[in-house]
């Protein structure tokens, strides 16, 4: 980690976001509806079990479809006592728990969701990079990892007002100077799609494909990443490389991928 980051640490997370909790629905939940909505109208078309990373007051709970099981886990026991609330007061029967947890050391096996989103938390989290590997972890093959979040700018007048905010990330409990290097950097996480939200691109979703043994996928993210800035595009998928069939040939030859594969198959099938 560059030395240019502000160090935030669990104690001033905590503390930031225990003062948050009484009015984040109507000041910051407001102004991240829209990238929220997006992520959550994805992840109601896939199946199987979710892991809600940072669920802060609940806010996207009742969102998620029925056929969904969800989890979710925060670092504020304040913001987890308002998405319990809200989970008794609208009977969220498929909401299966809310835990205090640190996102850089979940409590929770190896593969054991299908879909692990984040939402306006790797800004605010000490150890970006730890919590990526952590998603990474926790995710089963050919799951998704879901990223809504800020990413900053270098230049303009957004640029300029995110490096003075920059020092005071300890106060306003969130990084203003995010660059989206600092979550490209999980081998078996294939970057799927790239998609700035509302308000104004200022949030951006990143969508991720577990596929174990995709080693060149950080570089081929980078890439991807780089190439949509330049354009200017909203969406489009990850090309087919020369380097990505490689890769997914060393994956068809790695037994721990099969491995992983077979335990996961026979975890579906204890399900039905």
């Amino acid at each position: 980690m560059s030395s240019n980051h502000p160090v935030m640490d669990t104690k001033s997370v905590r503390h930031a976001y225990r003062r948050w909790a009484p009015v984040y629905d109507y000041t910051f939940g407001q102004v991240a509806d829209a990238g929220r909505k997006h992520a959550v109208k994805i992840i109601n078309k896939r199946k199987g079990r979710v892991l809600e990373v940072g669920v802060g007051t609940g806010l996207s709970l009742p969102a998620y479809g029925k056929h969904l099981t969800v989890t979710g886990i925060d670092l504020s026991p304040e913001m987890l006592e308002k998405a319990r609330e809200k989970v008794a007061k609208k009977k969220l029967g498929n909401v299966d728990g809310l835990h205090e947890m640190d996102a850089s050391a979940l409590g929770f096996a190896d593969e054991s969701f299908d879909t692990v989103v984040a939402m306006y938390v790797m800004t605010v989290v000490p150890d970006p990079e730890k919590v990526m590997r952590e998603l990474e972890r926790v995710c089963a093959p050919g799951g998704e990892v879901i990223l809504v979040n800020h990413f900053s700018q270098e230049h303009g007048a957004r640029g300029f007002f995110e490096r003075k905010l920059a020092p005071f990330a300890d106060l306003i409990g969130w990084h203003a100077v995010f660059e989206p290097e600092r979550v490209l950097i999980c081998e078996d996480l294939r970057l799927a799609e790239r998609r700035p939200l509302w308000p104004v691109g200022l949030f951006t979703m990143l969508r991720f494909v577990k596929e174990p043994g995709f080693k060149v996928a950080p570089q081929a993210a980078r890439d991807f990443l780089a190439k949509g800035r330049k354009a200017g595009s909203a969406t489009e998928p990850v090309p087919s490389s020369a380097p990505q069939k490689e890769a997914l040939a060393r994956r068809m030859l790695d037994l721990d991928y099969w491995r992983s594969l077979y335990r996961r198959l026979q975890s579906q099938l204890a399900e039905r």
